[in-house]
């Protein structure tokens, strides 16, 4: 298998979802621009998603990602070559003319992708930016009460993140076969994910039931029975975080969690008072893309340097603290990190980069509940 096979740039060129429906994938559920559902590889229930914007998988487990022939090695266990074959069928003796003329074709059926998933981008940034703006201030309202529900009671956070609203009555959708349909309206936490550059380019949704005892909402889908997330995020969040104190001009110390919950409980624990503390979204974003091919390179931390668009702190701070979970896969879970906080101290040279971790089967929010709770 050589670099200049013509049919590389045919199988990258296909619609990821068109692969998807080739290999007869089961039970994958669409949530937004993504196919989530359980692994052909691991199983499971949700742990497995299609980005169809960017045409790429990944499985939160196994930690299986990739393109398109990564998809049919995957549930095909076949190897390269197999996979390529079956994808797009067996290597021929070309002409100079044919081989131009399909280069072509797969090189105008990449822009027409890339196009698309732009477009894409930009009406989720720009739905975003309109559920924002039609959020109001959370102080006094379900958003306060379900913070304290989580531990985080207004003695120990008097004055509310700037970054985070409340919308009263906000529409839950999913994808059908005839489009986007409202499934819960209810009252939601609104937190604004902003991008490198300072502008909101994401909204993270927290819907709430304050009739719960842990305040979050518990949606189904009536058509399938399915519960589905009570979190969700809209627009674009790679490379973004929700800032929820510090100037992002001065502060030199950086706390990050993966989620609100468990940074606003490192933050009003009092431990580094001076710091930012923003929270990455997810995990995924917290690490970017990174190096699992390989023999022991699984678990490694090693980045994927051309990942240009993975979180990276601003240019003031000088330590980076990631949180990490007790309670997700821990080998996994450190290596994303690892990875997050080397790509990071490479970009930034002179930068230290630590994890701090919860204890077993825990998050900090966990932790910060126990103490509140007694």
């Amino acid at each position: 298998m050589v670099e200049s096979d013509y049919r590389l740039a045919e199988a990258k060129a296909m619609q990821i979802e068109q692969v998807v429906n080739l290999l007869g994938i089961q039970g994958l559920a669409r949530a937004g621009h993504e196919l989530v559902g359980p692994c052909p590889s691991c199983g499971g229930r949700d742990r497995f998603g299609v980005n169809l914007r960017k045409g790429v998988f990944l499985c939160r487990r196994c930690d299986a990602k990739g393109g398109n022939i990564d998809l049919v090695m995957l549930t095909m266990g076949m190897e390269f070559k197999a996979a390529l074959e079956w994808l797009v069928g067996p290597s021929q003796e070309l002409s100079a003319e044919e081989r131009r003329k399909r280069e072509k074709r797969a090189e105008q059926n990449r822009l027409v992708n890339e196009a698309r998933a732009a477009r894409e981008r930009q009406d989720a940034i720009r739905m975003a930016r309109e559920i924002w703006a039609d959020g109001k201030p959370a102080e006094g309202t379900a958003v306060r009460e379900y913070l304290s529900r989580r531990g985080i009671a207004q003695d120990l956070l008097p004055v509310m993140p700037k970054c985070i609203r409340f919308a009263p009555a906000l529409p839950f959708t999913v994808k059908s076969e005839k489009g986007w349909k409202v499934i819960h309206t209810g009252p939601a936490m609104l937190a604004a994910v902003q991008g490198p550059d300072g502008m909101l380019s994401a909204v993270h949704r927290t819907w709430i039931d304050l009739d719960r005892p842990n305040g979050k909402a518990v949606v189904t889908d009536p058509a399938t029975g399915e519960v589905q997330p009570s979190k969700k995020v809209i627009g674009s969040k790679k490379g973004g975080a929700i800032r929820l104190s510090g100037n992002a001009h001065q502060a030199e110390v950086m706390v990050m969690g993966e989620g609100i919950e468990t940074t606003l409980s490192a933050m009003v624990s009092g431990v580094d008072a001076g710091a930012m503390f923003w929270a990455g979204v997810d995990l995924g974003n917290m690490a970017g893309r990174r190096r699992t091919r390989g023999e022991g390179v699984k678990f490694a931390g090693l980045p994927d340097l051309e990942d240009d668009e993975a979180f990276l702190p601003p240019a003031c701070v000088t330590r980076l603290v990631y949180v990490m979970d007790g309670d997700s896969e821990p080998r996994l879970t450190r290596a994303k990190l690892l990875a997050g906080l080397r790509r990071a101290m490479l970009k930034r040279p002179g930068l230290k980069g630590q994890i701090a971790s919860a204890p077993q089967g825990l998050d900090l929010n966990d932790v910060l509940m126990g103490k509140a709770h007694g």
